[in-house]
């Protein structure tokens, strides 16, 4: 049977009207397949639009007709915006997943390279939810797009089994860490001290995750795995810092060109999110360590990770996944490293009096390093605790958060 291949308009031919369509977002994210769900409008009927749109990077709104809906994972500015049909549901990664085998969705718009010569079409830099879900989807529509790389790992779909598909070739969507500056170089510095030779990574986006990798380079044997990886990734891979073979198994890339041309290399292994997040996978991992940033982190020891005086920011994501997956594997270790303060504004904060909910509590944490130094809570009672954490904190802080905690330890 031949692949339709569909032409400008002609989306609402073979989508069928309403229910649940899953989307490629992040750096696949699809302008094609956007315009002509706003193209087919009212056609599609009450469909809802889901998928991991990334704040900052995914500005689509997936607008059809008067009865389209969104169902997102992480508040981004342009769906916040349209919030009378938008829901905001903040899971992590495996309850996402969870969700998505309880309410499958009846169709898939996703990007993917053309067909190989097993004809099969690599979901590329966005490998996450799509390869682990495609099966159970029965309308698969693709953006077949030139400029999407073949990456390693998981097979792709097979050219036959799309129900049709558009052609058109689109940059891919990208975001730079930055350069980083004194105070991430030095956190990072201290970061590194405490990863050991041999140890699986996983980090996540921007400029401090860039240099915490960076200053890994010197260490040998190392492996990722990890849900995300930007250009720091290539550095580490450069430096022979990695171990051997396919030591680098990852979910979705988002970074530069350079990041998206060297995804061909032999380390990287890209696998769905039932493998990239799977509890049990993260709980054999020897020598696990999560290293994650949070708006702010309060004197217990909790972190806030989505929101901040603007309101949410985010979500969860995948950060709790690998914090309980750290703590039950032989090993693990659990980081959090953001700067002490911001705009003159501390990041260590009182007890509870971080923005938004508790991201992750202080049971998914072990270490908290500013560029002021390292706190490790492992085995410390409360005031011990606080008393680490304001030992860290931006000077100019320090007597504020000591008297908030004066007022809080009377009652412990």
């Amino acid at each position: 049977m031949t692949t339709p291949i569909l032409r400008p308009g002609d989306l609402a031919s073979a989508l069928p009207a309403g229910g649940l369509t899953l989307v490629s977002s992040c750096s696949a994210e699809s302008s094609l397949l956007a315009a002509e769900i706003a193209s087919a409008g009212d056609a599609l009927g009450d469909m809802a639009f889901s998928g991991i749109f990334v704040p900052g990077l995914n500005r689509q709104d997936w607008r059809a007709g008067a009865d389209s809906r969104v169902l997102t994972f992480f508040q981004t500015p342009e769906l916040r915006k349209t919030a009378q049909r938008s829901r905001f549901l903040p899971l992590c990664y495996q309850d996402i997943l969870a969700l998505y085998r309880r309410q499958p969705p009846q169709a898939a718009l996703f990007m993917c390279s053309p067909p190989d010569e097993h004809g099969n079409c690599s979901f590329g830099t966005e490998v996450a939810f799509i390869a682990a879900l495609w099966r159970d989807i029965p309308t698969r529509i693709a953006h077949i797009n030139p400029a999407m790389p073949r990456t390693p790992g998981d097979p792709g779909i097979p050219y036959a089994e799309l129900t049709a598909a558009f052609e058109g070739e689109q940059a891919l969507l990208g975001m730079g860490g930055g350069e980083p500056d004194e105070t991430s170089l030095t956190i990072a510095g201290l970061v590194a001290g405490l990863v050991p030779d041999g140890a699986t990574i996983q980090t996540g986006l921007g400029k401090l995750p860039d240099a915490v990798l960076a200053a890994l380079c010197g260490h040998r044997n190392l492996c990722f795995h990890s849900g995300l990886i930007g250009d720091g990734a290539l550095a580490l891979l450069a430096s022979g810092a990695m171990a051997p073979g396919p030591s680098a198994l990852v979910g979705v890339a988002i970074g530069s060109e350079a990041l998206y041309r060297g995804l061909d290399h032999p380390h990287f292994q890209f696998r769905p999110v039932n493998v990239t997040h799977d509890p049990a996978t993260l709980a054999g991992i020897d020598r696990l360590v999560t290293i994650n940033s949070a708006m702010e982190v309060d004197l217990f020891g909790q972190a806030y990770a989505e929101a901040s005086s603007r309101g949410f920011q985010s979500g969860p994501g995948g950060a709790s996944d690998y914090a309980r997956g750290a703590r039950r594997g032989p090993g693990g270790l659990r980081i959090i490293a953001l700067p002490a303060a911001a705009r003159d504004i501390s990041r260590i904060v009182p007890p509870g009096a971080g923005h938004g909910p508790v991201s992750l509590s202080r049971f998914d944490i072990d270490i908290i390093v500013t560029e002021h130094g390292i706190a490790d809570l492992r085995a410390l009672d409360y005031p011990q605790r606080a008393a680490a954490l304001i030992a860290i904190a931006a000077p100019e802080h320090r007597d504020a958060l000591s008297s908030a905690w004066r007022g809080v330890a009377a009652q412990i």
